[in-house]
């Protein structure tokens, strides 16, 4: 009796043994394991993580998005930081000032701040003086402080056109604020007078704000042909006074919404559909890059769930993938605003809700993985620094919860790893198909830019002389370069390569124009480039840095089959966990 119970405790115990060892090995790569899944899912607790691998094996079985990841995407070399402000709203000069100053300090390049057409043609059309409290004074005086303060600390401007003034509108406010005007050339009008004013001083224009939502289009039925109108005008007006301004579509809100016609505030309409329908409606030449939002919500920066209905900061893909589709590959997606929101319990969780440590952990994250992952990203702006006053505060609404300074300028810890991360950032060009010129590249001597309809910028980096050379860090498993020059001006000189200080690559042209492959097959991490100009005409017309194969969906596949294949011993465990407390032994007998 004896020895058959002791035979029969046998599989109890290898059970109980394997499980010990699965137990420490768990123990030691815990956080590891934890790192990786949070990687995968941007969930920082373990059941969602989980939950978060069976929601990625589903998306392995859709159709793959088309991002076009090697297409020549303009607006892209360029620094990547901004961060949305309200200088308009400080009513000291020094306040605005001392957020630019600070804004600086952190290492952002971009200030993203409206312009509101009702604060500089305010009383009637034509009409550019504020009187609205004495002395009467130039509506445009703030402005031209806000434009000259960019300036002083070497900062960029992308200037939001919208929030007409009640003039424009027969019925004045009563549709809200932000509804677009009767006359949408009176809007025209005023893109042409604002233009004209800070031509050669402001390049990039962003017409709206969120036409696909209520309030930014007030309490009207949302209308993407509306729209369109409204951006074609303002587009050509702001053509028409600056040949090289640059232009932005309205930033779209992520939304499943799909009830255009309601009656506000729940007026709204789907991202996708919206911009499709814009499409549609011929907005394609009137932008030069599209914008939209990417807020996080419930879940980190590092989320590759990808569902149509599911809002994350992965988005984007899906809007990009919509732009290829139509013909749009070569512009970039400009992100407006970007942010987690940190609003503490009792506070509406409209907007998701994480710790304040959460927050200034995703941040950066959301930037590194924009850099490496997305091409065809190019600013992502943050939202926002700060509001002039308290007022969001004592109304308890979230959306203060995204500053990164309160209205007394105390600095919020999401300021500081944002300040922390993009003060150490190394400029490096991601995979993708790239400009030999922006952000990451340091030019020596003397390159010309030149026209060139046939290559993929549609022009070409001449090195003028003898001796130039350019010099960057790349990320990626290969790096190809495209030859070139003007087509009056063809190339016959060899350029010289040298990766990471090894024998230089001699890169001729090629007969057809073809890229020609430098390296391939390289480690992942950053790789230092050297390119050298020899003397006659030399050029190149691309850089093309190919990637290091993603890991994740085999990382998925492999997790899952992982808890497939231990859910039987696990169970097992619990099962006879379970027997021991409720068996009742046998006289003289010891389990």
């Amino acid at each position: 009796m004896r020895h058959s119970t002791h035979r029969s405790l046998l599989p109890r115990l290898a059970a109980l043994f394997l499980a010990a060892v699965f137990i420490a090995a768990l123990a030691l790569a815990w956080q590891p394991l934890r790192a990786g899944l949070f990687n995968l899912t941007g969930e920082e607790n373990l059941f969602s993580q989980l939950k978060g691998l069976t929601d990625l094996t589903a998306d392995l079985l859709r159709p793959r998005l088309d991002l076009a990841a090697d297409a020549p995407v303009r607006h892209t070399d360029i620094n990547p930081f901004g961060v949305n402000v309200f200088l308009n709203e400080e009513v000291e000069p020094a306040k605005r000032e001392l957020t630019v100053k600070l804004a600086a300090e952190a290492g952002f390049h971009w200030l993203r701040q409206e312009f509101p057409w009702q604060d500089i043609e305010i009383h009637a059309k034509g009409d550019f003086e504020d009187r609205r409290n004495p002395p009467a004074r130039s509506a445009w005086d703030k402005y031209d402080q806000i434009v000259a303060l960019a300036a002083q600390y070497d900062m960029e401007l992308i200037v939001r056109v919208s929030t007409p003034p009640a003039w424009s509108r027969a019925k004045n406010d009563d549709q809200n604020t932000f509804a677009p005007p009767d006359n949408y050339d009176d809007f025209g009008d005023f893109v042409y007078a604002l233009v004209s004013r800070y031509r050669g001083r402001i390049r990039y224009y962003q017409i709206w704000n969120e036409p696909n939502i209520y309030p930014e289009w007030g309490s009207y039925a949302i209308s993407p042909e509306d729209y369109t109108r409204l951006l074609k005008i303002g587009a050509t007006r702001a053509r028409e006074a600056d040949p090289d301004v640059v232009i932005i579509s309205g930033a779209l809100a992520s939304t499943i919404a799909l009830q255009p016609g309601a009656a506000a505030p729940y007026n709204a309409l789907n991202d996708l559909i919206f911009l499709q329908r814009m499409y549609d409606a011929g907005a394609a030449p009137y932008f030069d890059i599209m914008a939209m939002q990417a807020y996080g919500l419930w879940s980190g920066p590092t989320d590759r769930r990808m569902h149509p209905r599911v809002m994350n900061f992965g988005r984007p893909q899906y809007v990009r993938d919509l732009m290829v589709a139509n013909g749009d590959a070569t512009k970039p997606i400009w992100i407006s605003e970007m942010a987690w929101n940190a609003s503490p319990e009792g506070v509406p969780d409209n907007f998701g809700r994480v710790s304040l440590e959460a927050q200034a952990r995703y941040e950066p994250l959301a930037y590194q993985r924009a850099l490496a992952e997305w091409p065809w990203a190019g600013v992502v702006n943050t939202w926002y620094f700060k509001r002039a006053t308290d007022d969001w505060f004592v109304q308890g609404k979230p959306e203060a919860y995204f500053r990164l300074a309160d209205p007394d300028f105390t600095l919020q810890p999401v300021y500081q790893s944002l300040k922390t991360y993009i003060n150490a950032v190394k400029p490096a060009l991601y995979p993708g198909t790239h400009e030999p010129a922006g952000w990451a590249v340091r030019a020596e001597g003397d390159w010309q830019v030149r026209a060139a309809a046939g290559q993929p910028f549609g022009q070409v980096w001449v090195a003028a002389g003898s001796g130039e050379r350019l010099a960057f860090a790349f990320s990626g498993a290969g790096l190809s370069l495209t030859p070139g020059c003007a087509p009056a001006q063809p190339c016959t000189g060899t350029l010289k390569v040298t990766i990471d200080g090894g024998a230089p690559v001699s890169v001729a042209p090629a007969p057809n124009g073809a890229a020609v492959v430098v390296a391939a097959g390289l480690s992942a991490g950053r790789h230092e480039v050297l390119i050298e100009a020899p003397a006659g005409p030399a050029g190149i017309a691309t850089i093309l840095v190919q990637p290091v194969r993603a890991q994740w969906p085999l990382a998925v596949t492999g997790g899952l089959g992982a808890i497939l294949f231990l859910a039987p011993l696990i169970h097992n465990l619990v099962r006879v966990r379970r027997a021991r407390r409720t068996m009742t032994p046998l006289a003289g007998e010891a389990l």
